[in-house]
């Protein structure tokens, strides 16, 4: 028999054993690992699961390496270099505006594809910019010495900012690289990254939109699928190979290492990772976080979203050149519109909130029996009271910046602030500077994708939800009038008012009297309704919603930091990986298919029937490429068919990706290129805060798929020749 002592004794070990067993385990394959430690953290169990290569083939600073071919493609993809000529592919969507920027009626590129017959017909693209790294640092004692003594977040952060400028400066001295310091782990550690920087990068080839895009807004975050989401640019240099602006004279650059294209594709269950550029995740949020997005943040956002995409679809149905004007902005707004909906579906399916729950209640436990950790007793307590204020304020700051702050003429007011409040005299005198020319780029911009019945609309709506839903319900003077009425009819009237008697929505007016020197335009514009209503807003929302939320924010970002760092020393049994924060990382998992629910499963890999299967059904997302259309039918696959003679489409994968990943290579385990990444599956759409193998895909174009349409269909078998291919 057991005394009484030992019977307590028992329970509670049992009782630790249940809270334990009810911990979300961490996957050794699951997470966005830093290159720089994967022989550290990773190598063993990726090799085990099928990689060929060691750390060191991976990442290298004394070598070439992988990493020598993945770049970060603009300011949030990721992109890969296929030949020794600097040929790069990525996304179709990475690349869709440098397309647009390139189309017009005449030559409709979105809707017929753009393919390069040699160098010179390559098209540049101002701004556009890829980076690769160079090497990364483990910077944190340099950032971090003597932060015990750092008493407020403020002084805190410009001693951070302080030392990483220091820390850059040293790292290029004397070179043409980059660099910039980033934290890790929220703050509890910090790295460097030295990047080498290209600025002459030249559209080669895209897909039409009905390959690029298949199955539009019906597909995306969705599976299975049949996109063909590829763009092909390359990368110029001077002739020294370096980087250098724009200028006919360059050269294609020479890569440290490009990919390998692999023809023979893969099996379920290999090996695959993705090598990429991702943006950002939370997947350490506290449970108080997480209920908060799920019941009140993300339905808000999707709603809002939703009414503005219901006024652009028709009027882009209707009129070719508004589509055109209005492609990326469509798109850009549904993306996250249709995202946010997953991410509250899987995060709610997978009882996230619950088992963050499970997760605080074994970490109160555990700091409660170890005096060693009794400085982490307030920390849950802190961060619930934060969020329960958050939620008062993050409401009316959505209201904001996913509503009203939409509308396009409030945000070009903003960006003309300072003209519309100067006086004549003054504006006289601007116009000898450089600033005018800003403002009439600015404008020209503007004007070319503005199409003001659309932006007057969602004015409208954006008004009206913001009226129904707003607990302080803020109103410049010019627009008390809606405040006892504010039913759709009347508010309607009052934008149409507006617009009507406004200059602000006339990019033409505003660029002529620029052009004039009017010294009459700030005075007009300091009486514009709609200039009066967009200044009204900015400040408002700079004033009060949008400050309450940074400082909320910025207080639960410190507690998070110190969440963080004390998950990491009370679960010493599992590996933590950082957040993603758009720097190199590495995913690696299997092909594998999954089951949304306990009657469906979905394989792992598409094939071209299918693209034909859903053209059938009808819906207009299905628009089927009519040179597609007959290599389909008569099986016209060349040497980019399967064994069975099927041509693959897409795959899906359990590699840990989000936003930033698309166009990152799909390695095999040789570290050879078998697909592009471009989305996640609807239900996996949570991983960016919750990680589950079960439902988590990532999808990817089958890069045979994508040889097959450039050589096959567009006829530029020229850049498949140019790259390496590999069986």
């Amino acid at each position: 028999m057991f005394s009484k002592s030992q019977m307590i004794r028992i329970a509670v070990l049992l009782f630790s054993l249940l809270l334990g067993s009810l911990i979300k385990p961490l996957r050794a394959d699951e997470g966005m690992w830093l290159p720089v430690l994967l022989k550290q953290l990773n190598e063993p169990r990726m090799q085990a699961m099928g990689l060929k290569l060691k750390a060191e083939d991976i990442y290298s600073i004394n070598k070439s390496s992988l990493k020598d071919a993945v770049v970060q493609f603009g300011r949030g993809c990721t992109g890969e270099i296929v030949s020794n000529q600097g040929l790069l592919i990525t996304n179709h969507h990475c690349g869709y505006g440098q397309i647009q920027q390139h189309s017009s009626l005449e030559n409709d590129y979105l809707k017929k594809g753009f393919w390069a017959k040699s160098h010179q017909e390559e098209l540049p693209n101002a701004g556009l910019t890829v980076t690769f790294i160079i090497r990364m640092e483990d910077v944190s004692k340099q950032i971090m010495e003597g932060f015990d003594t750092v008493l407020t977040e403020a002084s805190r952060e410009q001693l951070v900012a302080s030392r990483s400028l220091d820390l850059v400066r040293q790292a290029i001295d004397g070179t043409h690289y980059e660099a910039v310091v980033r934290p890790m782990y929220q703050g509890n550690a910090y790295y460097l990254f030295v990047m080498e920087v290209f600025r002459d990068i030249r559209l080669v080839g895209a897909p039409p939109a009905s390959v690029g895009n298949y199955g539009g807004d019906t597909d995306n975050w969705s599976w299975p699928r049949h996109t063909g989401d590829f763009s092909v640019f390359r990368i110029y240099a001077g002739k020294d190979n370096k980087p250098a602006d724009y200028s006919k004279d360059n050269v294609p650059f020479k890569p440290r290492h490009f990919f390998p294209v692999n023809t023979s594709g893969l099996k379920e269950n290999d090996f695959t990772m993705v090598y990429g550029f991702p943006g950002r995740t939370n997947e350490y949020l506290s449970s108080y976080a997480v209920e908060q997005i799920v019941k009140h943040d993300n339905p808000l956002k999707v709603s809002l979203r939703a009414k503005r995409l219901e006024v652009m679809k028709p009027s882009m149905d209707a009129n070719r050149e508004v589509f055109i004007k209005y492609a990326s902005k469509y798109s850009s707004v549904s993306n996250y519109h249709k995202k946010w909906a997953g991410e509250t579906k899987g995060l709610l399916a997978a009882d996230a909130i619950g088992k963050k729950q499970q997760f605080e209640a074994e970490f109160i436990r555990r700091i409660g029996a170890d005096a060693r950790f009794k400085t982490f007793d307030a920390l849950l307590p802190k961060i619930k009271a934060l969020h329960d204020t958050l939620s008062r304020f993050q409401p009316e700051a959505d209201l904001m910046t996913e509503g009203v702050l939409t509308v396009e003429v409030i945000k070009l007011a903003q960006n003309l602030k300072e003209l519309i409040e100067m006086k004549g005299a003054v504006f006289a005198e601007k116009m000898k500077t450089e600033q005018a020319q800003g403002w009439i780029k600015l404008l020209s911009s503007f004007k070319k994708d503005y199409y003001a019945p659309i932006d007057r609309q969602i004015m409208k709506n954006m008004l009206e939800v913001y009226m129904r839903q707003s607990v302080v319900k803020a109103l410049p003077e010019n627009l008390k009038q809606i405040a006892g009425n504010t039913d759709a009819i009347h508010i309607s009237a009052v934008v149409d008012y507006m617009f009507e008697t406004s200059i602000l929505d006339n990019p033409e007016v505003l660029l002529g009297a620029i052009a004039m020197a009017d010294s009459t335009l700030p005075g007009r514009l300091q009486t514009d309704p709609l200039a009066q209503c967009a200044l009204f807003y900015n400040d408002y929302y700079r004033r009060v919603p949008g400050k309450e939320v940074q400082r909320l924010q910025t207080a639960l970002a410190g507690l998070g930091r110190q969440y963080i760092e004390a998950q990491r020393l009370v679960f010493t049994e599992r590996p933590f990986y950082p957040d993603a924060n758009f720097t190199l990382r590495l995913a690696y998992g299997k092909a594998e298919g999954y089951s949304p629910s306990a009657t469906v499963h979905y394989p792992w890999y598409t094939d071209a029937e299918g693209i034909l299967e859903k053209y059938a059904g009808g819906n207009p997302d299905y628009e089927l490429d009519s040179i597609l259309a007959v290599k389909i039918r008569s099986k016209d696959f060349g040497a980019y068919a399967d064994k069975s003679g099927k041509l693959r489409t897409c795959f899906i994968a359990s590699n840990h990706t989000t936003g930033g990943n698309s166009g990152s290579p799909v390695l095999n385990g040789k570290g050879e290129l078998v697909g592009v990444n471009f989305d996640r599956n609807w239900e996996g759409t949570m991983s960016d805060i919750f990680y589950d193998i079960n439902q988590v895909r990532n999808i990817s174009v089958d890069i045979r798929y994508v040889l097959f349409l450039i050589d096959k269909v567009a006829g530029a078998g020229h850049l498949v020749r140019e790259m390496k291919l590999v069986r």
